[in-house]
Formats: C-alpha cells, structure tokens, sequence
C-alpha cells in the first residue's frame, strides 16, 4: 500500500458519502461562498459540522477550502466562517489569498493552512516562501513535470499536494481572468464561467478547442509520485455528481491499495467522464495537441449509475479497524473496544451462568463480536479472558458490541473546543493625495520611442531578457529613465539559474527595481539584492495582502484589475500602490505554446497570432518573456485615459500604461492622448471591471 493520502472532492453531501465509502483518505468541500466552486451546493455552517463529524468517526480528515479572494468588505464574514470552521473541527484550510492566511493564523492558529492551487506556486522558491508564511502544505500548478514535482519534494520543509486526476484549466490557476472580463465572472472568485471551453479559432471562427484540454490521469504513476515523497493525490471534481466522485476515488483508492491497473479501471475512469480521453502531458513533458479535447457524451448509462451508487447508498463499508478485548468470567462480564488512536470503550454485560449445554468459547464470542454490519468498523485484534463453562444470552453479547460502538462513534466524533483569538486590527494607511503619476511598460524595444523617453515616466517596466540581451543598452536606458526590469510570471526551477544570471546582469548596468507576478520569484529576487515591485500576478485584492507588502518590503504593488474604483479607493495603501489604466488585460498565461497549437510548431518567436471567439472577439498572443509559454490578452483595450480626474481620487501613486501588441507610432500616439485625451471608443476600448465589478 502506498503512503500518499487520497484527497476526494465533495461538493456535496452525498458526495462526501460517495468520496468517504469508496476509500478517500481525506475530503475537500466549500462552506459558504469563499471557495473557488461557488457553483457547487457547498455547505451550511450545520451542514459542515455534520460532514466532519460523518467523517472523524471513520477516519477522514476534512480541508476546507477558502480559495477565492476577499475583498476589504467580506472580512467579518470571512472570520465568522473561519471561526464557525475552527468551532466544526475541520482539519485544514486551503487558502489562496495572503490576507485570509493572515486571518486564519491569528483567528485559529491550531489548524494547518494549504496553499491553493490558485496561489500559482510552481517552483521551489515559491514553496519556500509560503513555509515561511506558516503554511504546512502547497497544492502545486497542475502544469509540473514528474521532474519539477520531484526537484521541490526533495527539498521541500513542508508538505506537497499534487492533482491526480480531473479537470485541466489552460490556464495557471489564479491566473486566468478570461471569465471575469468575458462576463465578470471571476476564477479567482468561484465563478469561472469556462469560456475556454467554446470554439476558437486562429483568425476565423472555426471547429478548434485552442483551449480546451482533457482531463488530467495520473493513475500510471502513482508510484513514482510516492517514492517522490508527495503527501497527497488529489482528484478534482466539487462540480461533478456523487456518482463520479464514487467511481474515480475508488479506483485510486484501489492502485494506491496495490492493485495494478487494468483496463476495467480506466474504463470505469472513461464512463464517469472524460473529454475524448485522459492526458499526462504535463507530468511527463509530452505537452501540445495531443492534450486537447472536448467532452461528446454524457455517459448517462443508468445501469452503471445505479451500480455506483450502491457503493454508497445502501452499505457502510469497515473503515475503521478497532481491537476487541472481551472478559467473561464469574466476577466479570464486559467488553473493552479500542480504536488506532488509543480511544478506549468499556462496557459491561449482564452476569455469566453456568452453560446447560455448549458454553462460550473465544472462537464463538470472535464470530459473534465481529460481526459489526452496519458500522464504519471492523474488527482487527481480538483478545478474551473466558472461564471454562459459563455462557451469556447472545443478545446480551451482542447489546455490548453496539454500546461499546456506539460510545466509540460519539468519541470519535468528538473534538475539545477550540481555543480561537479575534483577528487583529487591521491597520490602514492613506495614500498619495495628489494625482497618481505615469509608469509605462513595454513588451518591445522599439516601443521605447523618443517620445516616451522625453515623457520621463515615474517608471519604465522593460522585460528582463530585453534588458540581459543587450547590457550597453540596459545601460544607457536607465541614466535617461528609471527602469524597472519585468520578470515573466512563470519560471520553473531549472530555469532560475539563467533568471538569476540576467538579474546579475542587469543589475551591474545599475538596475536596481523588479516587478515580480508570482510569489516564487519574491525569494530569488531579494537573494540578488534588488527591490521588489509587486505586479498584478499576485493578486492583491484587500487591505490585508496590501499590508503584508509593507511587511515584505516591496516598494511598489499593482491592486488586481478585477477591483472596483470603489474598492480601490477605499483599500490600505501599506505601500505606493498603481494600477492598469490603459492596454490590453493579459487573460491568461499558458504553458502550452498558443501558436504551436495551431501549427504544430512553435513560431512565437517570429509572430504574434490571436483568437478569435464565436462573436468575433480577437484576443491576441504574445509571449511570456522569453519562453514558450503563452499570454492571451483581451481584444479591447483598457482606456481610462478620458477619466484620469477619476483615478485621482484613489490614492494612488501610479498609473500604468501598458504596451504589447502597439507599433512605435501607436505608443506615441497613447502617450499624446495621455496629456490630451480623446472621447472614449467604445468600439475599440474597455473600462474594464473598475465600474462594473465582478457578480
């Protein structure tokens, strides 16, 4: 048997049954709405309390999930959640946002905090960072190879979760606001509304997926990710029915236990759901078209239904082996029952007479005791003390079984009452008080135009691999403007050496500043000896993460653009914080190519391409630094240009301008209707989410 723990979804109650009956060592669900499957039934704080308690009896820990960003409002319910938790005896929370980590540390210090998925951690450094946070586990990026995955084991101080099987997001999770600026329907907010599943094509609507891959099957290594030292396998599905939830957790539950796997076992994974086939792309490096697919039928087969659910519905399978001591003799007659974790059940029993015919003998009280039908327990050590010749009514053996079980269930289902603190104050600080001033990115050197550099930006943000490519210019560019060098938002740990180089290099050109996107490079960055500013990529979305800035000694940070001016407003400026006012959103970042879907090939290095959905919407590619890997920006382009007089009010200390796809003339252009804005296009251009918000 393997050592991994089986971490099952269950986005509902019957789920959990389903999740818990089939072998699932552990279960994740939502409670309320600050988890990332909003669309899932999730569960009332009294719902909670009796889903724990289902699962302690049989000796399934319970992880809640917080994984959504919380905004500066929804605090005090998010407390009354944490607390109400805490009060249920869950087991652990995953979390996505710093300020809700912050929150559960001081609200319910006893209880172990995960790192979401949604955090984007990818890299060593990244793990490294949220064990310094407190966190005692990361769920990793679904896009590592069995290579990466190994690497951060083995030199991890905290535990590593890693997807086993389900659903594959295009996107790095927390990454993706596709959904939100499609409909204002956000990921990092529970409610992706999938626009990566529909129809796209490569300049024309056509019959392609670009975005759509298969689910996730790691079911052949399962091995190898337990002698890699990962913690916990889990399967992804809070959406999906109990009867999926059923049919996958037990054929997991089955390989982990040793079974190898056969073609019944994927067959069975087949008929709960896939999407033309199962992929291990990302776990062993075989990335690209093969990937792809589309779910065609809903294996709605009603016999194979009503076969699953019986795994849960009409039986209670022994999950819990517990010892049996049993003494009948003339003095005594009772019963003693003891669970794995040392509870202890005494009960005694009526007097013992003298057997007419057949007394009891140990052989005929283990048959009688063990049968526990009905119950999560099974009998594993038996022991009696039994005097020769005396005897018991049957029914009196077996009234002590059940009071002995049933005080074993009440025990188990008991936990001693937290001790939980209030959350600290939180402390707010103002922002700037006049007009927030100008920071420019490019995403080319020819965008750097005369004019811009007259301009004397507050900031110029210049990739880094433009800045490394060419030190002489590097040079020259930061004695005319103060340059600021962009990371891309995903590195892998094989490629910091060559990222730490390039920071080498340009630092000794008198770079000083970084934006970083992701919490993984925060480390590395700070290694170097050079100033952080925080970017979009970290998703700062309330008061709380703001201020862990400040804690962090950043010198800047972007507030996400799935905010309202409102919020933006009125969150903590703990450090000078910007925000996008003008380009094109990046919508995505995906570690397979864009381009080399549509041709095969990669040729990102010669050309940019786009999308285009079945409105006719464009959205254009570009790439992440200098890797492969992919950027999907919105077709529209962010313009608060016309209503700078708005963004004054907020307290900011920088507007960004933000270029990818734009020709030299057409920066130059922005940067005129920067001093002298035109009237709006609405045609052309998007406020974004500042107005409307998110549902």
């Amino acid at each position: 048997m393997l050592m991994l723990e089986l971490l099952a979804p269950a986005g509902s109650m019957e789920a959990l049954r389903a999740a818990v009956q089939n072998g699932a060592d552990a279960v994740y669900l939502g409670s309320g709405t600050f988890n990332a499957r909003q669309g899932a039934k999730n569960f009332t704080p009294q719902m909670l309390t009796e889903a724990v308690k289902y699962c302690h009896v049989r000796g399934v820990a319970v992880h809640l999930t917080l994984n959504t960003l919380v905004s500066d409002r929804e605090i005090t319910e998010v407390c009354s959640l944490i607390r109400n938790a805490a009060i249920s005896n869950v087991d652990a929370f995953i979390v996505q946002d710093l300020g809700v980590v912050a929150l559960c540390k001081q609200i319910a210090p006893h209880i172990p905090i995960h790192g979401s998925t949604q955090m984007s951690v990818h890299s060593l450094p990244g793990v490294l960072f949220c064990a310094a946070m407190g966190l005692t586990r990361v769920v990793l990026s679904r896009e590592l190879s069995r290579d990466n995955i190994r690497y951060i084991t083995q030199n991890s101080p905290i535990e590593i979760e890693v997807f086993g099987h389900g659903a594959l997001c295009m996107c790095y999770s927390g990454q993706c606001y596709l959904s939100a600026a499609i409909g204002g329907r956000s990921g990092n907010r529970g409610r992706c509304a999938q626009p990566c599943r529909q129809k796209y094509g490569y300049g024309r609507v056509d019959n392609h997926y670009p975005l759509s891959l298969k689910d996730n099957c790691l079911l052949e290594h399962l091995q190898e990710l337990d002698r890699m030292g990962v913690a916990s396998l889990k399967l992804e599905g809070r959406m999906k029915r109990p009867e999926y939830v059923a049919a996958v957790t037990n054929v997991y539950r089955r390989a982990l236990n040793g079974e190898p796997v056969s073609d019944d076992m994927l067959e069975t994974l087949n008929a709960a759901f896939n999407r033309q086939g199962f992929t291990d792309g990302y776990y062993t490096g075989n990335t690209g078209s093969s990937m792809f697919g589309v779910r065609e039928d809903k294996y709605d087969d009603a016999r194979w239904l009503s076969q699953i659910r019986s795994s849960y519905e009409t039986t209670e399978n022994p999950l819990v082996e517990v010892a049996m001591h049993v003494v009948i003799t003339r003095k005594e007659t009772s019963l003693t029952v003891t669970d794995g974790q040392g509870r202890r059940c005494h009960v005694e029993g009526p007097a013992a007479e003298l057997a007419r015919t057949t007394p009891l003998t140990e052989d005929v009280l283990r048959i009688r005791l063990s049968k526990m039908g009905g119950t999560p327990y099974r009998c594993g050590a038996f022991s009696a003390e039994v005097e020769e010749g005396l005897t018991i009514a049957a029914a009196a053996v077996n009234a002590m079984r059940r009071d002995a079980l049933s005080q074993l269930t009440a025990l188990r289902a008991r936990r001693d009452t937290p001790m939980l603190r209030r959350p600290e104050k939180l402390v707010r600080f103002s922002g700037k008080k006049d007009s927030p001033a100008p920071v420019i990115q490019v995403t080319n050197k020819e965008q750097i135009t005369d004019k811009l550099l007259r301009m004397k930006p507050e900031a110029l943000y210049v990739p880094l691999h433009i800045l490394a490519q060419d030190p002489l210019f590097c040079h020259e560019l930061n004695r005319k403007v103060k340059v600021t060098a962009v990371l891309p938002r995903i590195v892998h740990d094989h490629e910091m050496p060559r990222l730490k180089e390039q920071l080498r290099v340009v630092r000794e050109m008198g770079v000083r500043d970084v934006l970083c996107g992701n919490l993984g490079l925060l480390l590395p960055v700070r290694e170097m000896g050079m100033r952080i500013r925080g970017d979009y990529g970290l998703n700062l979305y309330n008061s709380g993460s703001v201020n862990l800035m400040r804690e962090l000694q950043l010198k800047s940070a972007t507030l996400s653009f799935e905010m309202t001016l409102a919020q933006i407003r009125d969150v903590s400026k703990a450090v000078p914080c910007e925000i996008l006012a003008y380009g094109r959103l990046p919508l995505m970042v995906t570690e397979n190519c864009l381009l080399r879907g549509r041709t095969g090939s990669c040729s990102c290095n010669l050309s940019l391409g786009r999308l285009v959905d079945r409105t006719g919407a464009e959205f254009p590619i570009i790439k992440d630094g200098d890797n492969c890997r992919s950027i999907l920006l919105n077709g529209k382009k962010l313009n608060w240009l016309d209503r700078q007089k708005d963004l004054d009010r907020l307290g900011l200390w920088a507007i960004r301008l933000y270029f990818t796809t734009e020709s030299p003339r057409e920066v130059d252009n922005v940067l005129a209707a920067y001093l002298d804005p035109p009237p709006f296009d609405p045609g052309a251009s998007t406020r974004g989410l500042y107005l409307r918000g998110l549902e």
